[in-house]
Order: C-alpha cells, then sequence, then structure tokens
C-alpha cells in the first residue's frame, strides 16, 4: 500500500506534468499571423519612426491646433524631462529641481531674472532640437534601404504602409509594378497629407527626393522655416471657418473637446476654452486687433524666437513669483513644481535649507 508521503509526491508530479503541458498546449493554440496581404507590427515603433508626430517637444502648439500642455515643463527640463516621473520619490525630485534651480541662477544670487530663465528656456530648447537631429539621422536609415543618401517617395511610402501592417514585399511589388493599391480610405487621406508635406519638405530644385536634412524638415518642420510657414497653414486651414485664411477668438476657441455628458466634463471643457482664450489674447494677437494672422502664428510657433523666450521666460515667472519681486526664488520654484515638471513635491520647505 502506498505511503502518504509517497502518494503526496506522486500527486506533485502529476500536476507539474500538466501544467506542462498546458503551457505547451497554451503556446501553440495562439493564433499565426499568416496574412499575405497584411502583417500587425511587433510594436508601434517602426510607424512612429517614420511618421511625423503630433506632438514636437518644445513647441507651443500641436499639429492639430491644440495646445501643448507639457510646454512649459518642455522648456524648463529638456531632455531631462523623462526624469521627472509621477511615481518617483519626492526627495529624489526635489534634489533634482535644486540643482536646475543652481544652473539657471548663473550668477548666483539665489533668484531666478527673467533674462537667465530666457537663457535657460533656449538652451533647453536646442536640446530638443538636437535629440530630433539624432533620432532623424536613425530614422532616416530606416527609410533608406540602399544607403544612397536620398529616399524617394515611393520608398517611404513603402516603409510607411509596412508600419500600418501591410506586407512590404507585397507593397512594394505593386508599386513597381504600377499596379493599383487597396488601401483603406483613411490610411489613404493619412498618405496625401504626407505627400503634401514632402512636397514641401524637398528643396529646390525639387526632385521628390529628400537626403537627410530634407527628411528632417519632413518629420519636424519646426526646424526649417519654410515648413514652420506650412504648418502653420495647416493649423489655419483646420481652425479657419470662414475662409479668410486669418483666425478670430471664435474660431480659435471653437475646436471640438468632446461631448459635454456632465458636469465634470462641461467644467473641463470650461478650462480648456480659458486656457485657450488667454493664449490667444495675450500671446499670439501681437497688435492686439482681435485677429490672428499667418505672420503672428508663426513668429508664435518659432521655437527659436528669443522675444518669443522672453516672453515665456517671464510668463512662468509670474505663475510662481508670490513675492512680486520679478524674480524666482528657490522655494518658488519648489512650491510650484507640479507647473515647472509635472511632478507634485510634499514638505517642500521643510527640506529647503538643509539640502541646498
Amino acid at each position: 500500500m502506498m505511503s502518504r508521503q509517497a502518494f503526496l509526491c506522486s500527486l506533485g508530479s502529476l500536476y507539474l506534468s500538466l501544467l506542462f503541458v498546458f503551457l505547451l498546449m497554451d503556446v501553440y493554440a495562439r493564433p499565426a499571423n499568416n496574412s499575405a496581404l497584411k502583417e500587425k507590427p511587433a510594436d508601434n515603433k517602426d510607424e512612429n519612426e517614420i511618421l511625423p508626430p503630433d506632438h514636437l517637444n518644445g513647441v507651443k502648439m500641436e499639429m492639430d491646433g491644440h495646445l501643448n500642455k507639457e510646454f512649459h515643463q518642455e522648456v524648463f527640463l529638456g531632455k531631462e524631462m523623462e526624469e521627472f516621473e509621477e511615481d518617483s520619490e519626492p526627495r529624489k525630485n526635489r534634489k533634482k529641481l535644486m540643482i536646475i534651480f543652481s544652473k539657471v541662477d548663473i550668477n548666483n544670487d539665489k533668484k531666478i531674472s527673467a533674462k537667465e530663465m530666457q537663457r535657460w528656456v533656449i538652451e533647453k530648447t536646442d536640446e530638443h532640437f538636437q535629440e530630433a537631429v539624432e533620432e532623424n539621422k536613425m530614422h532616416f536609415r530606416a527609410v533608406d534601404p540602399d544607403g544612397d543618401g536620398h529616399v524617394s517617395w515611393d520608398e517611404y511610402k513603402i516603409k510607411f504602409l509596412a508600419s500600418k501592417g501591410f506586407n512590404e514585399k507585397e507593397i512594394a511589388e505593386k508599386i513597381r509594378n504600377n499596379e493599383e493599391l487597396k488601401i483603406d480610405e483613411e490610411t489613404q487621406e493619412v498618405l496625401d497629407n504626407l505627400k503634401d508635406r514632402w512636397y514641401q519638405a524637398d528643396n529646390p530644385p525639387p526632385d521628390l527626393l529628400l537626403n537627410e536634412e530634407e527628411f528632417l524638415s519632413f518629420l519636424h518642420p519646426e526646424h526649417s522655416r519654410g515648413m514652420l510657414k506650412f504648418m502653420v497653414k495647416e493649423i489655419i486651414r483646420d481652425l479657419d471657418q470662414d475662409g479668410d485664411k486669418k483666425l478670430t477668438l471664435s474660431e480659435f476657441i471653437s475646436l471640438p473637446v468632446g461631448t459635454v455628458e456632465n458636469q465634470q466634463a462641461q467644467d473641463i471643457d470650461d478650462d480648456w476654452v480659458k486656457d485657450r482664450r488667454k493664449e490667444f489674447e495675450e500671446l499670439i494677437d501681437a497688435n492686439h486687433d482681435g485677429i490672428v494672422t499667418m505672420e503672428e502664428l508663426e513668429e508664435y510657433m518659432d521655437p527659436r524666437n528669443e522675444y518669443n523666450a522672453l516672453n515665456e521666460a517671464k510668463q512662468m515667472i509670474a505663475v510662481a513669483d508670490e513675492n512680486q519681486n520679478h524674480h524666482l526664488e528657490l522655494e518658488e520654484i519648489l512650491k510650484y513644481s507640479e507647473y515647472f515638471t509635472g511632478s507634485k513635491l510634499m514638505d517642500y520647505a521643510r527640506n529647503v535649507h538643509e539640502e541646498f
């Protein structure tokens, strides 16, 4: 007769064997993607590499005309922005913020002036520019398969559709043979918009071939004055309701935010309208005539405009300048840390003097 210990050992072995079998069944039961027409990419990385981003770091408005809610943090933190995470330890974030304060305060008088903040904003904006240049080198290699230093529209189109899940070899063959591509309406609309942008990035003499610098303008229009104009035209086209190629306040704040179903949603909509109204009246409409022209919007959008950087510096100081001396002390920046870094610090005052 089997002992109790032997029985338990036998039962344990049986359980492990069954578990192993179930795991194998799970692996082999997963559906294989054998579609010859469309393949799902492993992730969105390739798509993000070759599709111009909606969000441009250090630029005040998104490509769709929405305000960039992270702009203040981007021009204050630069490439260090990722270090300030919501779940990071407040004490560590506090120390990082103190170090940044000391870097901005170049004359070491324990306060930050508008000129010091302007210099810092310009420096951090340049960091975002350089980061985009470095990423562009990698992205350009991804879409330049023959390595000749130029990318044709067809080469880009093939890589773009492959990133959307289409079979790359099949798409390439159809394009080479001038065969019709069966593309859904939404993807085709994106392609048409991208082709317009491709033409704009193609510097004279136009040849529909983009080199690395032109490809950078294609992905990041903020790097090119000509492409910046094109981006402004697209934004005005989307918001301009009467076709006069200018924006009134009502046009600027009429961008739909979503259906308002409850009071909380109504409050969100109200805050959104309030932010856009303030931006329009105080910052974009330079001559305060109630109309924003393409030229005014272009100046506002230009991330390398030093006058804009100074205005931004003054605005950032005004937010946290509790003693109204037109400078920022460390205590003020720590208290308003969420505005500058997206990270809310607790008990900031208690630790200021002992750590800094």
